[in-house]
């Protein structure tokens, strides 16, 4: 619980950073659109700087899990700080992407937290392949960029086919990828092929038609609500 609340209100304090950027930098007077034109790139030099001090912070505290997690989350806070401010001011519409990407993290991250391993992943699998669907079909149509678009559909389909594997391989181990404990040793992996195999279904839609994709993504997320629905009953 004390994950899922984290996750929470890093999310919260993500997604208000958006908004105040949106506030000021694409809705604001022309003044502060001025200012804030300069506001970001000393909060992307900010970022850095936190960046660096959470790495070396995580680097002197290896020998203390705890304080090295600490160490990652200032790592990850400078990270997201100095990525944001930089890419939204060289490109506003990214900022669309973000709107929609944090609060999927912040979800993903939650389910992490509570859910059994196997649920977590195939809902990690499903959430981020109705993202990536989202960013595809708005994109594979264009004059411009759609041949590009269509090769990173097919490099995500190859994805989440290794995705598949990765869990096969894993729970032939005992759930462990070398000394990595993927798994649980007694998970079911059926969620995640179920997952896999569906998520690669609906992104070939994308390569199909617009139409059929569009239904596809609803399909998706009526999967990825009922899997959560099923597994919040079954812990209760």
């Amino acid at each position: 619980m004390n994950g899922a609340m984290k996750f929470f209100l890093a999310g919260c304090v993500a997604e208000l950073y958006l908004l105040i950027i949106r506030r000021f930098y694409i809705n604001g007077t022309g003044k502060q659109v001025v200012a804030w034109d300069s506001y970001l790139i000393g909060l992307a030099w900010a970022g850095v700087a936190v960046a660096v001090i959470g790495a070396v912070l995580s680097f002197l505290w290896r020998a203390d899990q705890k304080k090295r997690k600490i160490g990652w989350v200032i790592l990850g806070a400078g990270v997201f700080l100095a990525a944001v401010s930089a890419v939204v001011r060289i490109n506003l519409s990214v900022l669309t992407l973000l709107y929609v990407a944090v609060p999927v993290v912040m979800l993903l991250g939650i389910l992490w937290s509570l859910y059994d391993r196997e649920c977590a992943v195939a809902l990690t699998i499903l959430g981020v392949s109705l993202l990536a669907m989202w960013v595809l079909r708005r994109e594979v149509t264009s004059i411009y960029t759609g041949t590009y678009f269509k090769a990173l559909t097919v490099v995500y389909l190859l994805m989440i086919a290794a995705a598949a594997f990765v869990a096969h391989k894993a729970m032939a181990a005992g759930g462990k990828l070398g000394k990595l404990q993927l798994l649980p040793s007694g998970a079911d992996p059926l969620p995640i092929y179920v997952a896999c195999g569906l998520s690669a279904a609906a992104v070939v839609t994308v390569l199909i038609n617009s139409l059929v994709s569009y239904y596809a993504m609803w399909i998706l997320a009526g999967v990825i609500f009922a899997l959560a629905v099923y597994y919040t009953v079954k812990q209760l």
